[in-house]
This record gives C-alpha cells, structure tokens and sequence, in this order.
C-alpha cells in the first residue's frame, strides 16, 4: 500500500480534513503517517485528536514536543503559553479518553526505508537502536509511573548521547532528540536556545542531518519540527513542517514517488517564527 506522510498538524483539523480529501482523491486508501505535533497554536486542537482517534489505519502518527506538552500541562506540570489552543481539551468530557490515546502514541515508527519521528535522530544512533531507545520511552509512557516520567522529561542536560546514560537523564535525552532537536555542535551535542528564525546555521552548529557519518544514512528519515527550513526532499531525507500555523502550507509527500500534496493555510499565530 502506497504511504503518504503529514507535516506538523498543530491542530488546523479543517486543513487536515481537505488534504486528506486531496490524498485520497490520488490514491483511494493510501495510507497516512502524522510526524507528530498534532496540537497547539491552531484553531481545533481538540477536533483534530477526536478526529484522528476515531480513525483507524490507515492512518499513524508520532509523538511531537507539543503533544508532550499538552500530557505535562493536563497533569500540572508545566503551565499553557500563551500562544496554546489546548484548554478545550483540557476541559473535554472526553479529555481522559484523549489523552490516553495519545500518550500511547510511538515516538519513532519504521516502516519499509522509511524511519519516522518529528524532530531528529542523533548521528550515532542506528536505526535499530533508534527504535530501540523509542521503545524505552514509550513503554514508560504506556506505564503506571508516566506522570512521574513527565515531571523529570524537561531540561536540556544531558545534552549528547551517551550508551551509559540511565534513568530519568537517559529518558530525557532520547525525549530531545527525537522530538525538540535541529542543531548539534561538531561533537555532537544539542542546542536547543539558537534563534529559531535564524535560516542559516549559527556559527559552529550544524542541523543533526548534515553532520558527517550519521549512521541512519541507509534509511529515509522522515521528519516535522522545523518551519523555518520548509520542504526537504532529498534521496535519504524527507523534511515536511511547513509552517500551516504561520500562514504556510500543510504538505503531504508521496514516500513511493515523492509527489507533493499542499493546501495553504491561514495564519493562525503571528509573527511566523515558531519558537518550539
């Protein structure tokens, strides 16, 4: 079955429903991964989780930071921005049932070449070792202690892999790589504070898919996260937030003949520059 993959929703459930409507319109039944950030800023944050949950295949998604953020908000462990659209879930009858099903959400998924996550993956890691430390996040937050998790999830520290990490430091590093990452320095650590509507690199940095050697090189990663760098098409490489909460687009790409599927989108928050 042909799969098509979603760029960052962040809850334009009206923009979601047409380019559906346009994937489905070129291929009847295609399947459909969302690369996370399924809510926040956009205007039906909590139409688009009730939406994608009453779905079944074929249709996927990841986790992104702002759906995190929506689990650690609910259990009063960080405070809504200013800019979030989540209170209408948060006040949902249906609110559990929602959140249930998001947290058991994967944070990385595989399928054929294509690796799946919303942000990154470290140069180091492998695709199998990739899915393996997803697994460990995500069988905790399918756990009984996931509230706990999220009270230590937040921080910046450690900020470089290390196959000795454990515990709660070793959680949070995997957390940001795969959902908060864009730069690393040349040894390899993250930095998360570069000024987000920089367009090139910050001196020294360089974005986690450029650094040389990265060891998932012989798989397509498919990603979200990063407004400001648009569409990325390349043969092993697949960019697709496409800024729909600015005032850009939602994009869809064929991942069997790299077609691309946009709608454009109203600009729900302003200026355009994110700022996670």
């Amino acid at each position: 079955m042909k799969t098509y993959a979603i760029g960052d929703v962040q809850g334009c459930r009206e923009r979601l429903s047409l380019l559906m409507q346009r994937i489905n319109a070129a291929e009847p039944g295609a399947e459909c991964m969302l690369l996370g950030d399924l809510v926040n800023r956009g205007p039906e944050s909590l139409g688009t989780l009730r939406e994608l949950r009453r779905m079944r295949n074929p249709m996927d998604t990841v986790l992104g930071n702002h759906d995190l953020h929506l689990l650690a908000v609910a259990h009063g462990i960080r405070r809504p921005g200013r800019s979030d659209t989540i209170l209408p879930i948060l006040e949902a009858p249906d609110r559990d049932e929602l959140l249930d099903w998001l947290r058991h959400r994967p944070l990385a998924r595989h399928v054929g070449n294509h690796l799946f996550v919303h942000a990154g993956v470290l140069p180091q890691w492998t695709l199998e070792q990739t899915m393996a430390l997803a697994a460990e996040v995500e069988n905790v937050l399918r756990g009984p202690d996931w509230v706990d998790f999220l009270r230590e999830m937040y921080g910046n520290q450690p900020d470089r892999w290390d196959d000795g990490l454990t515990g709660a430091d070793r959680l949070r590093c995997i957390v940001n790589a795969l959902t908060r990452m864009r730069y690393l320095t040349p040894d390899g650590a993250m930095v998360h504070d570069t000024p987000e509507d920089a367009l090139e690199a910050p001196a020294g940095l360089v974005p986690w898919f450029d650094v040389p050697g990265r060891r998932t090189e012989n798989v397509t990663v498919v990603f979200g996260h990063w407004s400001l760098r648009g569409l990325v098409l390349r043969p092993n490489l697949v960019g697709l937030d496409t800024g729909c909460v600015w005032g850009g687009k939602l994009t869809a790409v064929g991942l069997h003949d790299r077609s691309v599927i946009q709608v454009d989108c109203p600009q729900y928050q302003s200026p355009l520059r994110p700022s996670a």
